[in-house]
């Protein structure tokens, strides 16, 4: 039998002890800061969920409410959450991007005028819209168009970058990728088609 080595607690007491240790330091550490540290978590914790709902609620949701010619920028942001990429040009325009997830079928992008009013949402993963893509095109081009890619890989021994977008294209498989192919220089190659592997 393990005898204890004398005057050493009791594992009661030592818990106990740990115990009372680790409340009174969370009562000094509570007590000797303020609510600003706390405050700003919580902000930050409420524009993570936000931006996660954004992400994944409905499309009819995502754009209830905005009229164009009446919305304004402010309005738009608060409905659809912050934009992947906002695009400011030289006449005080501006073109919001929201794609729908890695893997959604859908991008919007959202025009809004000089005004800072709603001029425009128009969906951007179109049979029309990939028809715009043209050999030696620049990669920010192609983004301006598209929006952002679901997947981009590289091919070093064929010196390419693919970027790929799934979409609705309808028929006996809906769903289908786009492919545009970047040559070394960054300027499209040539563009291509893809099925939609189950699963993926």
């Amino acid at each position: 039998m393990l005898m204890p080595y004398p005057n050493m607690p009791s594992p009661f007491r030592s818990t106990r002890t740990l115990t009372a240790a680790c409340a009174a330091l969370a009562a000094f550490t509570l007590a000797g800061c303020d609510d600003r540290p706390f405050d700003a978590m919580l902000d930050s914790l409420r524009q993570s969920f936000k931006t996660f709902f954004d992400s994944v609620k409905p499309d009819a949701l995502l754009l209830k409410g905005l009229t164009p010619g009446v919305s304004t920028l402010e309005q738009v942001r608060e409905q659809m959450g912050k934009p992947e990429t906002e695009r400011l040009f030289d006449d005080g325009s501006r073109r919001l991007e929201y794609p729908r997830g890695p893997q959604g079928l859908k991008t919007f992008m959202v025009d809004i005028g000089p005004n800072g009013r709603l001029v425009a949402i128009t969906q951007a993963l179109t049979a029309e819209n990939f028809a715009k893509v043209r050999i030696g095109m620049s990669q920010d081009e192609v983004r301006a168009l598209l929006g952002k890619p679901g997947q981009i890989a590289a091919y070093r021994l064929k010196q390419e970058t693919v970027w790929s977008w799934k979409w609705y294209e309808g028929g006996v498989t809906p769903e289908a990728y786009f492919n545009v192919h970047f040559g070394p220089d960054g300027h499209v190659s040539t563009t291509s088609r893809s099925d939609v592997i189950r699963g993926h």
